[in-house]
């Protein structure tokens, strides 16, 4: 399992991401991150700069990197980038390094470098295609600043995990020429119906995350105003993304489109679930569901006799610091009020953390272990949030770990079979507190073993 260091430095980072007011001291983290913000405008410049500039290095000293700032350009060399986790573009603008700094940045993304976009890093380097993937989109145009609504799409990426289902805020709100969503992994949108001067046709993406040709990126569209620097929520949403972009937090941002919810977080889409034998489930004002006693199990009613080929996407968490919190995804079962038909007929992913390698997190339980190396590398500590994607294609079964293939199995037991069944989630025991966020589904066309 991941060691006790990293859940130790993640949790603390966790924290900040409450958008707590207070952001407690942490030390610095064994692998020493060190993380470049880089302002350089050719174009027009931002009066907040200098204030997220403080506010990056402030939360370098309470997350656990160290921060450098600059706008000398001759930052970007293979050397100098070499000593840096992830580079900020804070709000850049214009045609900001020449083609040599080009090539040498292109090098560092592809060895596994991160970049965090803010605000006008949309707003440069209109003719250097490269960058243009990398940040998402170009910016186009902008209203007045003005109050909207800010949408959370994903609320498992650590950018996003300390936010409500909706945030209003009052920033300056950027439309772009183009949509990200089918390239990247949209985190956020924009309510156009909240505010004035939207051009997106009701699609208007504000914050994503992406691999892009060896590294990691993350960018958000927030972060006009001087004010923004200042306010937890905002502060935590920069914070989650930087650790991503370090590789101090996983997540899945591969692009997500087509899939319809199950359990959007509300108490109308709990309509079509059951609980199958003891305990509960309690879903909180935020739209987590937290297991409580046990043993039984929530499943989905609403599909009829239930689903073939599909990807099953859903985000859990466990409490304990230990990560011995039992619970898993339940998947090919017929329905039942009896929770142990789901175990006799049907597979199941654990999520418990100290099990033996078969019956750990991302194992079919009993059945078949996760890669555990790409499984641990993964895997985020107890208390942080995680996204399974669970695909079924006839016999086959896929699990993918905020992002990374696990586990690969096929089901040869003639009594069982994954071509028809629902899918559930377990509250295993009073002691075992696991929470389930966004169950959302994607049906696939039907294939042959």
């Amino acid at each position: 399992m991941n060691t006790t260091g990293r859940w130790t430095t993640a949790l603390a980072g966790a924290a900040l991401l409450l958008g707590c007011v207070s952001e407690p001291a942490a030390s610095h983290s064994a692998d020493g991150e060190r993380v470049l913000v880089f302002s350089k405008t050719a174009g027009f410049r931002h009066d907040s700069i200098p204030d997220g500039v403080a506010a990056v290095k402030q939360l370098g000293e309470t997350g656990g990197f160290t921060v450098d700032a600059t706008e000398d350009a001759n930052a970007f060399t293979p050397k100098n980038l070499r000593r840096y986790d992830a580079v900020v573009f804070l709000s850049t603008t214009g045609d900001v390094l020449d083609p040599a700094q080009q090539r040498a940045f292109e090098g560092y993304i592809r060895q596994g470098g991160g970049y965090v976009g803010i605000h006008a890093a949309a707003d440069t380097e209109y003719d250097w295609a490269f960058y243009g993937g990398l940040a998402g989109a170009y910016f186009q145009s902008h209203p007045a600043i003005q109050p909207a609504t800010v949408v959370a799409e994903d609320r498992a990426h650590p950018s996003m995990s300390g936010l409500p289902p909706t945030w209003n805020r009052t920033d300056e709100w950027y439309n772009y020429r183009s949509n990200p969503r089918d390239r990247a992994h949209v985190l956020a949108s924009l309510d156009e119906s909240s505010y004035t001067g939207g051009t997106m046709n009701g699609d208007h993406p504000i914050a994503w995350c992406q691999d892009y040709q060896g590294g990691r990126a993350f960018y958000t569209g927030l972060g006009h105003t001087k004010e923004s620097y200042a306010d937890p929520a905002f502060r935590g949403h920069v914070l989650g993304g930087i650790r991503y972009a370090i590789g101090d937090a996983q997540a899945d941002c591969r692009p997500e489109n087509g899939y319809r919810p199950l359990f959007d977080g509300t108490a109308e889409s709990l309509d079509a679930w059951q609980q199958a034998g003891p305990g509960s489930f309690t879903r909180s004002d935020d739209g987590t569901l937290t297991s409580s006693g046990g043993m039984g199990m929530l499943w989905y009613a609403g599909s009829g006799p239930g689903f073939g080929s599909y990807s099953l996407k859903l985000d859990w968490r466990m409490a304990s610091a230990s990560g011995d919190d039992n619970s898993g995804v339940f998947v090919g079962f017929p329905p039942s009020d009896d929770p142990w038909s789901a175990v006799d007929n049907g597979y199941e992913i654990q999520i418990d953390a100290t099990d033996v390698p078969e019956k750990t997190t991302g194992s079919v339980y009993g059945f078949r272990s996760a890669d555990l190396k790409k499984r641990d590398r993964a895997l985020n500590p107890p208390g942080e949030w995680n996204t399974y994607e669970i695909r079924v294609e006839g016999e086959r079964l896929r699990v993918w770990l905020n992002g990374v293939k696990i586990n690969d199995f096929t089901n040869t037991d003639p009594a069982r079979s994954l071509r028809d069944g629902h899918v559930g989630i377990q509250n295993h025991g009073a002691d075992d507190q696991v929470s389930f966020r966004d169950i959302r589904i994607k049906e696939l066309l039907v294939k042959g073993d």
